[in-house]
C-alpha cells in the first residue's frame, strides 16, 4: 500500500501540494453555486425564472472572469491574479449573503461568478509551471480527485447547514475561500514563466489574438467540447429521462452518486494505467468510453441499468479528465498559458451553456433514443477527430517542450551570473 502511495503521490513539488489543498479547502467548502437555485426560490421566494437568470448571470460573470484571468495571469503573474480574485470572492460571497433584493442579488451574483471563475487559469497556470512535464498527468488526477472528494463533502454538509441557516452556507463558503487566499499569500511563490531569446530571437509577446489562431489548439478545444456536451448531460436530460420512466428524484440522486464514489476510489489508480501511453489515444478511448455509456441509457429501463450506465461512462470521465489537461498543458507557450487556460475554461463554460439547452431540445424533438444514441455517435467522431489529429499535437507539444527548456537554461544563466 505505501509502495502504490508513493507511486502515485510522491516527488511532486511541494508547491503543487499547496495548490492540491487549497483545491480540497476551497471544493470542501464550495457550498452557494450548489445550493444557489433553491435559496433563491425557498428562502427569498424569488421565481424560477428569476432564479435562472440569476444562475445565467453567475456564468456570464465566469465566462469573463476566465478570459481576463487568463490574460492577468501572463501580464500581472499568478499569484498576484490568484490572490485578487480569492479575496474579491470571498468579499462578494459575504455580500451576497445580505443582499435582499433582487437586482443586488442579480449584480453580486455576476461580479461573484467574475471573481470565483477568475482563478482558474491562474491557478491551472501555475500548476503547469511547478509540475514536470513527465508528471502533470498524475498531478491532475490528483487534483480532480480533490476535487471530487471535496464537491461530495460540501453537497452533504450543504444540506445539513442549510437547515439551521441559508446564511451559514454563505458565511463558511467565504471562509474557505479566504482560507485559500491564506495558503496563497503565505505558500505560494510567483511562477510565471520570464521572457527568452530562443534561435537569436526574442520569443513573440503574442495575446490572445496569438491563441485565437493556434488552430491545433482551437480544433482541440472543439473535440473536447463534444465530449463536454455529453458529459453534462448527466444534470440536466438524464433526470428528465429516469422520471419519465418512472424513477423518482431521490433514486436519480443515488444513481448519479456512482459517479462521485467511483472517482474517489479509483482515480488515484488512473496515473499507472494511462502513463506513458500516447494521449491521443487515451483522449480517443475515453471519448468512446463516455459514448457508450451515455448510449446505453436508451436501453435503461431501471435504477440498476441507470446505474450501470453510470459506471460506464465515469470510467470514460476518469480517463479524460486528466489526459485533457496535461495536453492543454503541452499545447500551452509558456509565456502565454494564462491565455490558453482561460479559453480552455471559456469552452467549458459554452458547454455548460450549451448541454441542457440542445439535449432539451433533440429531447422534446426527437425522444430518449435519439438524444442518446446521438450522444454515442457525437462523442464517437470526436475519438476518430482525436486519432487524426494526433499527429499535429504531437508537433506542437514537441516545439512548447523546446521553448520551455530554453526558458529554464535562461533562468539558470540569469540565477549563475
Amino acid at each position: 500500500m505505501s509502495g502504490w502511495l508513493r507511486e502515485a503521490a510522491g516527488g511532486l513539488p511541494r508547491q503543487f501540494w499547496f495548490l492540491w489543498t487549497g483545491t480540497l479547502i476551497n471544493r470542501v467548502g464550495s457550498f452557494v453555486v450548489l445550493f444557489l437555485s433553491i435559496y433563491l426560490t425557498g428562502d427569498r421566494h424569488f421565481s424560477q425564472t428569476q432564479a435562472g437568470i440569476v444562475l445565467g448571470l453567475y456564468g456570464v460573470g465566469g465566462a469573463i472572469g476566465t478570459m481576463t484571468g487568463g490574460v492577468l495571469a501572463d501580464r500581472w503573474g499568478r499569484r498576484p491574479t490568484m490572490l485578487t480574485a480569492q479575496f474579491g470572492a470571498a468579499a462578494l460571497m459575504l455580500t451576497l449573503g445580505f443582499a435582499h433584493d433582487y437586482w443586488q442579488i442579480a449584480a453580486v451574483t455576476l461580479l461573484l461568478g467574475m471573481f470565483a471563475e477568475g482563478v482558474r487559469p491562474a491557478f491551472s497556470a501555475m500548476m503547469v509551471d511547478v509540475v514536470p512535464e513527465h508528471d502533470r498527468v498524475r498531478a491532475y488526477s490528483l487534483n480532480y480527485w480533490a476535487i471530487n472528494l471535496g464537491f461530495a463533502l460540501a453537497a452533504v454538509a450543504a444540506g445539513l447547514a442549510s437547515q439551521v441557516d441559508y446564511f451559514l452556507l454563505f458565511a463558511v463558503d467565504a471562509g474557505t475561500t479566504l482560507l485559500t487566499a491564506i495558503i496563497t499569500a503565505i505558500f505560494l511563490a510567483e511562477t510565471r514563466p520570464a521572457r527568452v531569446r530562443t534561435h537569436g530571437a526574442a520569443m513573440p509577446a503574442g495575446g490572445m489574438g496569438t491563441a485565437l489562431r493556434d488552430r491545433v489548439f482551437l480544433l482541440y478545444l472543439v473535440l473536447n467540447l463534444a465530449s463536454v456536451l455529453v458529459i453534462l448531460q448527466h444534470s440536466s436530460t438524464l433526470p428528465l429521462t429516469m422520471l419519465d420512466d418512472g424513477l423518482s428524484a431521490a433514486t436519480y440522486g443515488l444513481v448519479i452518486a456512482v459517479n462521485g464514489v467511483l472517482i474517489v476510489l479509483g482515480q488515484l489508480f488512473v496515473p499507472k494505467l494511462i502513463g506513458g501511453r500516447d494521449s491521443a489515444r487515451v483522449l480517443a478511448l475515453a471519448g468512446l468510453i463516455i459514448g457508450v455509456g451515455f448510449g446505453l441509457v436508451a436501453f435503461a429501463d431501471s435504477a440498476l441499468m441507470f446505474a450501470v450506465t453510470v459506471v460506464v461512462w465515469t470510467l470514460g470521465e476518469m480517463l479524460q479528465s486528466p489526459s485533457n489537461a496535461a495536453t492543454v498543458a503541452a499545447l500551452s507557450p509558456p509565456h502565454l498559458r494564462g491565455r490558453y487556460q482561460g479559453l480552455n475554461s471559456l469552452s467549458w463554460s459554452i458547454g455548460t451553456a450549451l448541454a441542457p439547452i440542445l439535449g432539451g431540445l433533440i429531447l422534446q424533438k426527437g425522444g430518449d433514443a435519439v438524444l442518446w444514441v446521438g450522444c454515442f455517435g457525437l462523442c464517437a467522431i470526436a475519438s476518430v477527430g482525436q486519432l487524426l489529429s494526433g499527429p499535429a499535437r504531437a508537433r506542437r507539444a514537441a516545439l512548447r517542450r523546446t521553448e520551455e527548456i530554453a526558458i529554464a537554461e535562461r533562468e539558470l544563466e540569469t540565477t549563475v551570473h
